[in-house]
């Protein structure tokens, strides 16, 4: 079973961060279907010093949303370090650091996988965050390197500051998300390094989960856009006997988010998510085309009422 230093978590398949989605009301229904982790959107560190308030909100944490790691971007080590010092990070079990991001507005700013071209400077970023977190592990997540692969050599380096495990995407910084994932740097980076490895890319099934296993002999999975409005992917790859009913995942994620969002915020998440939570099922078509004119909280029952009946 995969252990992030003081933590052994029930599953090595867990849930990536992803922008605009992974917010509590997916952690929770990913939970539900048995992932092992599930980790917050990607969270400025400068943005929750500073108080940011939309920052502040993607950390909301319901009681059963655990275990959970929050991940966070930046530059700076001593930002890392007193950042953890705010009582909004105290439930999180896992505190991760985000070296792979590619997105022009990150790299930018030296953040993301900009720090991959920086690894002394990363190496001080995990230091630090390391001697804030406690007892708790700080994981990071790369890319197989900038515009080469270089991810074996910097994996060493963060090992050396105290990293706890290590996610690998398999595509370098100016692949973005395009191509197929190169699975051999992962497993490049688990031979490279002592700590556990988890390997991240093109899983969308409980084949492609074995897959990346056998390959790269990796020690954990991480699952992105294959999880989304597809949470039961996490119970598929455990092998466990869950029924599905799509109707109440989606009641489950709107309620939650309802309870901690105004109504305009929630609507706008929850029509990002029908749009995926819509696939396979008959009618989607013209689902989405409703899903994107939804304006109210019972035009969004209405919708889910729809997707009941489609999916029987």
């Amino acid at each position: 079973m995969l252990k992030i230093k003081n933590l052994t978590l029930s599953s090595d398949a867990v849930s990536a961060p992803l922008a605009g989605l992974s917010d509590l009301g997916f952690r929770h229904v990913a939970l539900s279907y048995g992932a092992g982790l599930v980790y917050t959107e990607m969270i400025s560190v400068k943005g929750l010093l500073y108080g940011n308030k939309e920052t502040e909100n993607m950390l909301k944490f319901p009681s059963q949303d655990t275990p959970t790691a929050v991940q966070l971007f930046g530059n700076e080590p001593k930002l890392f370090y007193e950042v953890l010092k705010n009582p909004l990070l105290d439930n999180f079990a896992v505190i991760d650091i985000n070296m792979g991001c590619p997105v022009p507005k990150v790299v930018k700013n030296g953040e993301g996988s900009a720090l991959m071209k920086e690894p002394n400077l990363a190496k001080e970023i995990v230091s630090a965050t390391v001697e804030g977190a406690g007892d708790r592990g700080v994981t990071v997540k790369i890319r197989s390197g900038w515009e080469n692969v270089t991810a074996p050599e910097f994996a060493q380096k963060m090992e050396e500051a105290g990293a706890s495990a290590i996610t690998v995407h398999g595509r370098l910084r100016k692949d973005f998300y395009a191509g197929q994932a190169d699975y051999s740097v992962i497993k490049a980076v688990k031979e490279a390094v002592s700590i556990p490895v988890i390997g991240n890319g093109d899983v969308r099934s409980k084949q492609d989960y074995d897959r990346i296993k056998e390959e790269t002999l990796c020690d954990g999975v991480m699952i992105g856009r294959g999880a989304v409005g597809n949470q039961k992917i996490f119970a598929e790859i455990k092998g466990l006997d869950i029924l599905v009913d799509r109707g109440r995942d989606i009641r489950n994620h709107f309620s939650l988010l309802l309870n901690r969002y105004p109504e305009k915020v929630v609507i706008n998440l929850m029509k990002a998510h029908l749009m995926y939570y819509v696939k396979g099922i008959k009618g989607a078509t013209d689902l989405r085309r409703a899903i994107a004119f939804l304006s109210t909280e019972e035009e969004i029952y209405s919708i889910i009422d729809r997707i009941d009946k489609e999916s029987l």
